[in-house]
């Protein structure tokens, strides 16, 4: 029976070969760079900025010169191509997660900025339902709930 770690070896091998794949059809170059952005992605398991996706990697890889211009250019490249996906906090920018996790929504705290992960069949299979009773061929969707966390919340509550 093959173990978590050797599933996801393997997962991550697939992407890094649809990558290098993705490049070469957009006559980029593969770098060690781009390599490292993509492997950070997949390995994290927070949403990250652009910044604290750079500042990962400097940690890290602190031989690699990765810039933050680079960063940018390889999220929006791999946005672009649906290998990873943002999700927007207005002013304070984007946050990024790798597009190839299993479906699931997000509730994310207006305060602090924390993102909470979540599946939920009924809410899942209700969504098919709208949109099949409008006549509506759903593709894929994504819901965002804001609000207040729980953390936020308690410390409002000790003030």
């Amino acid at each position: 029976m093959p173990s978590e770690f050797t599933e996801r070896t393997v997962e991550y091998d697939k992407l890094l070969t649809d990558f290098k794949a993705l490049l070469k059809e957009k006559a980029l170059k593969f770098t060690n760079q781009r390599e490292k952005i993509l492997e950070t992605l997949y390995y994290s398991q927070e949403h990250l900025t652009p910044e604290a996706l750079h500042q990962l990697i400097k940690e890290k890889y602190p031989e690699l010169n990765a810039g933050i211009a680079t960063i940018y250019r390889t999220l929006s490249m791999l946005e672009e191509n649906n290998i990873v996906s943002s999700l927007s906090f207005g002013v304070q920018g984007k946050k990024y997660e790798l597009g190839a996790k299993d479906h699931h929504d997000h509730m994310i705290c207006t305060r602090c900025g924390e993102i909470t992960e979540f599946v939920d069949e009924v809410i899942e299979e209700r969504q098919h339902k709208i949109a099949e009773s409008h006549g509506f061929k759903m593709e894929d969707h994504s819901m965002q709930i804001y609000g207040i966390c729980k953390k936020c919340r308690e410390k409002s509550d000790n003030k």
